[in-house]
């Protein structure tokens, strides 16, 4: 792993800084093939424990498989410690933002408590063409209890 810079440092303070208490929680089963040659969970299986704990979050919010016709339109993946084999996984995510056709996920990986990955993902509801749509009311409104308002809080 290396270094992070003092931009990179910059970027992430303000995900490290969020009150994370009201934040959707996904358990994750990491299974031994994840690990690599280094001994510690390899980089590309962050992105798969984002995507699974985004699948447990629109479930848990009971957002229904026909409004979640989703793509990924940004990723942003702050590594900031090693997950070692072993370690207890658990992905924290809030919302940050809700548009007309898209929302924006805040993730914190952490491993036996500690955060280790900050991670931001654009989502855009598309049709079948793929072209963006608008969210459905009801998706707006299980999103917005999650959501994060400018003080870092999650609104109640």
């Amino acid at each position: 792993m290396r270094a992070m810079s003092q931009t990179d440092t910059r970027a992430a303070a303000p995900l490290a800084s969020l009150d994370w208490s009201r934040a959707h929680r996904a358990p994750i089963q990491m299974r031994y093939g994840d690990i690599d040659a280094m001994g510690h969970l390899n980089n590309a299986v962050y992105v798969q424990y984002l995507e699974t704990s985004r699948i447990e979050l629109m479930r848990d919010l009971g957002v229904r498989a026909e409004d979640d016709h989703s793509v990924i339109a940004r990723l942003e993946l702050d590594y900031r410690r090693e997950v070692l084999w072993g370690q207890a996984v658990v992905v924290e995510s809030l919302v940050e933002r809700i548009g007309h056709t898209s929302w924006t996920v805040l993730s914190r990986l952490t491993a036996d408590g500690v955060p280790c990955a900050l991670a931001r993902t654009v989502q855009v509801r598309v049709d079948a063409a793929h072209r963006p749509v608008p969210l459905p009311e009801r998706m707006r409104a299980a999103l917005a209890t999650l959501l994060v308002n400018p003080t870092g809080r999650v609104s109640e």
